[in-house]
């Protein structure tokens, strides 16, 4: 956990007075909504159907267990009881009253966190891998990177009126956790003749028009991070698009100079600036580190006797051992995924409840420490071996350890219609249904990975664009119909799915998503081949026909 200093905590307790005044002016009539909308997006504020909705800035998703209590407690004093996690890794509140914006801002202040740049055309919060510090296929713990991006993104005077928002994700690892080729700006972190670098991506995004990120660098030394990304936002800020909001994104001036001409662009914009104040030398980046406290690991046996007792005893617990548990670069530790994704229920939502009792959870058995992934699931990081069994009984009796990882029912989904102004269909309720269609454990295990993303409108805030199903709500006839993609991929191997037909009604919906897996069943070479590998193999012709035989 990255410890905050003197400076930051002064600076939120400001920036909460500052916007008290803002709301107590708008609230007077001082202030109408539309002079008040550029203040309050500043400070993560919405104004969606039916009320005002806060989204709290959860840096590169890593909070601690009183940060988590903080959350909890706002939910259930200021909200309905529950918070929202989103592929942000943030977490939003649907029902908060403006005059009580400023007071459950202040409670959060007092923790470290806020809704700074989660809203508006700034730069976002930075995310990264939730297995950040844990991972053993990692190079170097990205977090010390995200973390050097907050401190310089943060208000920056030159970005804080992009002509669109700007998204940078960032992976140490292999595999890919953090769909960085569908960012903005894209980093790896790998290494090269000893060195630690960056591969640097940019022009990804969904959306109206999705794009997979173009490599403009393939290794950035990482004292030249900042530099060069500076030298990027310049280069997109004088040349975007502002007349446009269809075309404000980068990735539509990537996609309009081509990805070498932009290149060239920012290296010469980077030649001019590259040696100067923004250079990361060992001490500003150890002077970061340092503020990092990591857990002080005991030294434990790998595969304690507890957890090898449980794993022959009790099917249930190895069921969810084998789909919610990873491999920890400690011995003797494990990563856990908590699944907010129960049968019937909103994907990514947590009760206020849930959240005070994960925090005791994280502080008893997780050395107090919780992620946010981008799934909207929440991790634990540090797990030691010895305790899983105890820890899988606690979770499950607060809900939070449905095996479905990765599975057809851990959905990632927007809110779709239900909140949201800006959408043509409800979300919600399709994924509950299509969670109790698929609600048996053996069946959505043999189905085995299988990512399925629906977003309520084109804007594709639930990233339906690289689901391997992906299903967008479209208003046709004032009635609620979807379409659905196939071949999406947010990994390292990114790629857009494939629109496979028409728009279907909202009551056909979960049947074409059963016909597709009922086809990938019946073709499978083998139960080792997965849904996207049996789809590259066949192309989506076959699922097609299968999907609308009935219509």
């Amino acid at each position: 956990m990255y410890v905050y200093d003197e400076f930051d905590r002064t600076f939120l307790q400001e920036r909460v007075a500052e916007f008290r005044d803002q709301v107590g002016r708008r609230l007077s009539g001082e202030l109408n909504e539309e002079e008040f909308k550029p203040l309050r997006l500043m400070n993560g504020v919405y104004l969606q159907l039916h009320a005002y909705m806060l989204r709290v800035c959860i840096p590169y998703g890593t909070l601690n267990s009183t940060q988590l209590k903080a959350l909890a407690a706002v939910a259930r004093k200021y909200d309905r009881g529950y918070g929202h996690f989103t592929t942000r890794q943030n977490i939003q509140f649907n029902w908060i009253k403006l005059a009580e914006l400023p007071d459950a801002m202040a409670d959060l202040a007092a923790v470290g966190i806020h809704g700074l740049q989660t809203s508006g055309n700034c730069i976002r919060n930075t995310t990264t891998d939730p297995w950040a510090g844990a991972a053993q296929d990692e190079v170097e713990d990205p977090r010390l990177y995200a973390e050097v991006i907050r401190q310089w993104s943060t208000l920056h005077p030159e970005f804080t009126y992009l002509p669109r928002k700007f998204k940078i994700a960032i992976t140490a690892s292999k595999h890919d956790r953090a769909a960085v080729r569908v960012h903005d700006v894209g980093l790896r972190l790998h290494q090269r003749d000893g060195r630690t670098g960056f591969e640097v991506m940019v022009g990804g995004g969904l959306g109206r028009s999705p794009f997979i990120g173009k490599t403009i660098r393939e290794f950035l030394p990482k004292e030249d991070l900042l530099s060069y990304l500076e030298a990027i936002l310049r280069t997109y800020n004088l040349g975007g698009r502002r007349d446009n909001i269809y075309k404000a994104r980068i990735k539509i001036q990537v996609h309009e100079l081509g990805a070498e001409a932009f290149a060239r662009k920012v290296e010469a914009e980077w030649a001019e600036i590259r040696d100067g104040a923004l250079k990361l030398d060992e001490a500003a980046l150890d002077a970061i580190r340092d503020r990092f406290v990591n857990p002080a690991f005991e030294a434990l046996e790998e595969a304690p006797a507890a957890l090898t007792t449980a794993l022959a005893s009790n099917a249930d617990f190895s069921r969810w051992y084998g789909n919610s548990v990873a491999a920890h670069k400690v011995p003797g530790h494990a990563i856990v995924t908590l699944s907010l994704k129960p049968v019937g229920a909103p994907p990514g939502d947590a009760t206020a409840d849930q959240m005070d009792a994960i925090a005791d959870l994280a502080d008893e058995y997780a050395y107090g420490e919780i992620r946010v992934a981008h799934e909207q699931n929440l991790t634990f990081p540090h797990v030691r071996q010895k305790d899983l069994p105890a820890l899988w009984a606690k979770l499950k009796a607060i809900g939070v350890a449905t095996p479905n990882v990765a599975l057809i029912t851990d959905i990632i989904s927007c809110p779709g219609l239900d909140y949201c102004s800006l959408a043509n269909t409800r979300s919600i309720p399709i994924a509950q249904k299509i969670t109790e269609r698929f609600a048996d454990d053996a069946r959505i295990a043999d189905i085995g990975r299988l990512h399925l993303n629906i977003s309520g409108c084109i804007n594709a805030c639930g990233h339906h664009h690289v689901g391997h199903i992906g299903i967008l709500g479209v208003e046709k006839k004032d009635e609620e119909f979807f379409q659905v993609t196939l071949g999406g991929k947010g990994n390292s191997k990114a790629r857009i799915g494939e629109l496979i037909g028409p728009a279907v009604p909202e009551s056909e919906i979960v049947d074409v998503v059963e016909r597709l897996v009922d086809t990938y069943l019946d073709l499978r070479t083998s139960p080792s081949e997965t849904f996207i590998a049996a789809v590259q193999r066949l192309g989506v012709e076959p699922f097609k026909e299968r999907a609308y035989a009935s219509r």
